[in-house]
């Protein structure tokens, strides 16, 4: 029970240390964006335990972000129409449970099945516990609240490949799972003895449920994962069912916007982007939520299959990213509120895109320390992005509206991941197509220096394979390097074009308008 002294040092909070509230809201937004990057880890394992093939074993991966993406706009009405405590703790709870049976899953079927069901609970896991933190602070002090509760959304999809792997490698692709349930029931402990609900939520009066609005959020979000998940392995549009898929998603997303705007007490209140902050923040999440997840998949990709590590080792090798997140973390908390938001959004987007300049300049002679400082660096500088973007597109929302406003950023973060790890992905692919064209237009065979190659091949594998073979050794070996190096070559054009685009969110920091440093919250609020 709280005294009365406590709830006048706290009064936002009930009594409650507000940095006890950031830790218990911070633990499950871990908990879920980590699960989010260690399954990838280990979906050839289970693949295989399943009897699945790889194409079906993504369903384990979009099947999660489908329903996740679903919930999370629509996390504000359940919040409050059935409270925001105990939303959040049914989230946790079903995420918790679900994690049980991923692990223990004996077919693929079920393993999907608790994957949407995975994705419900963690959907509203994010807005719920950003909206809660940012209530819980007054604005002079919000700087410091995101800093740490940043720190989590940035260094779980750093540990999730790491940890992943080494699960996986070390017992099972079970405990990739296993792990989320210590977590889970620390998790309702602390929210259950130290989260409370504030007034307006409890006297709050909620509209009827929006069928039409969940319905067309469900369409379009499930289209749009459907033809980014599998439209590179049927040629895009090149396939009539993607076409008819993205009918799909154009139409049902149009008619969601115009019902979510038009209607009122709709399931998701579109005309928070009236306010010009919100509306930039919600762009440049979007933005980052692309360039976030194109580095993480694409560089243990290249350290995987360009350089032949293992998952484990490729996942050690990127973990420096969380040194650099840990060291900027307090930098920014106590740099937010004395410099200018805009000033920090410039200057970790520039850091980022120069990150990915350096990652542009990678070949086949590097070691697993080459990039050591570079990939530290970009977790400082998406320690100077994450902070001040969040703190900035907030400042000038009611709290009445904070549900509503994080549900909307965190769903434009997420599907903006999904577009650039689509994007990324289809990009290594044509662009190695491309480049291994470029290289063979140059491999004529009456070409001396190609021949020469040749010779001394064929006489190295003279030595370990018969005469006869040699010849056709040397091509293969050369055929393979060539492929190697197209590879190599389309991984640096995704690290720059990368660089482009965090120096054109650099730019668009700008549009932000600066908030009054002393700004009152929002009258009738408490």
């Amino acid at each position: 029970m709280t005294t009365a002294a406590q709830r006048a040092r706290y009064p936002l909070t009930q009594g409650v240390n507000p940095w006890l509230v950031t830790c218990s809201v911070m633990l499950p937004t871990f908990m879920e964006v980590l699960d989010t990057a260690i399954a990838s880890v280990a979906l050839p394992y289970i693949a295989g335990s399943l009897s699945a093939s790889n194409d079906e074993a993504t369903w384990v991966l979009t099947s999660y972000l489908v329903a996740n993406a679903v919930i999370l706009p629509a996390s504000n009405w359940f919040a409050r129409r059935f409270g925001r405590k105990r939303f959040l703790l049914s989230c946790i709870i079903l995420f918790t449970i679900a994690s049980f049976f991923c692990g223990a899953a004996p077919s693929l079927g079920v393993i999907l099945f608790a994957r949407i069901m995975q994705g419900a609970g963690g959907g509203a896991l994010q807005p719920l516990s950003q909206s809660i933190l940012l209530e819980s602070f007054p604005i002079e002090k919000r700087s410091m609240s995101m800093a740490a509760y940043g720190l989590g959304i940035v260094l779980a999809p750093v540990l999730g490949p790491t940890l992943g792997g080494w699960l996986t490698d070390t017992f099972s692709w079970r405990y990739a799972f296993y792990i989320n349930i210590p977590v889970g029931l620390l998790a309702i402990f602390m929210v259950t003895r130290f989260v409370h609900d504030p007034p307006y939520i409890k006297n709050a009066k909620v509209g009827p449920f929006d069928n039409i609005g969940f319905g067309l959020l469900m369409l379009w979000t499930g289209a749009l994962q459907i033809v980014l998940d599998k439209g590179q392995e049927d040629d895009w549009f090149g396939a009539v069912w993607v076409r008819w898929a993205t009918a799909l998603l154009v139409i049902s997303l149009v008619g969601w916007i115009w019902h979510s705007w038009t209607k009122k007490d709709g399931l998701v209140d579109l005309h928070v982007l009236k306010d010009r902050n919100f509306r930039t923040g919600c762009a440049l999440m979007a933005l980052l939520g692309m360039c976030i997840y194109i580095t993480i998949s694409i560089l243990p990709l290249y350290y995987q299959e360009i350089m032949g590590y293992t998952a484990f080792t490729a996942g050690m090798v990127v973990g420096p990213r969380g040194i650099g997140s840990f060291i900027g973390s307090p930098i920014i908390g106590i740099l937010g509120s004395r410099i200018d938001g805009r000033k920090l959004l410039t200057a970790g987007f520039c850091g980022f895109g120069i990150c990915a300049l350096i990652f542009g300049t990678v070949d086949l002679e590097i070691g697993p320390y080459t990039l050591l400082i570079p990939i530290m660096l970009t977790g400082l500088a998406l320690s100077f992005v994450f902070v001040p973007m969040a703190t900035m597109a907030m400042a000038t929302i009611p709290r009445q509206e904070m549900g509503n406003a994080t549900g909307l950023s965190n769903m434009l973060r997420n599907i903006g991941g999904s577009i650039g790890i689509s994007m990324a992905t289809t990009a290594v692919i044509r662009r190695s197509a491309l480049h291994q064209n470029d290289l063979g237009a140059h491999m004529d065979p009456s070409n001396p220096v190609l021949q020469q190659k040749v010779r001394m091949m064929s006489l190295f594998l003279n030595h370990h394979i018969a005469s006869a073979s040699s010849t056709g050794g040397a091509f293969g070996q050369i055929y393979g390097s060539m492929v190697q190096q197209s590879a190599l070559l389309a991984y640096v054009d995704v690290f720059r074009w990368t660089a482009l685009l965090a120096f054109f969110c650099a730019g668009c920091s700008w549009f932000f308008k600066k908030p009054p440093k002393n700004a009152k919250m929002p009258e009738g609020v408490h």
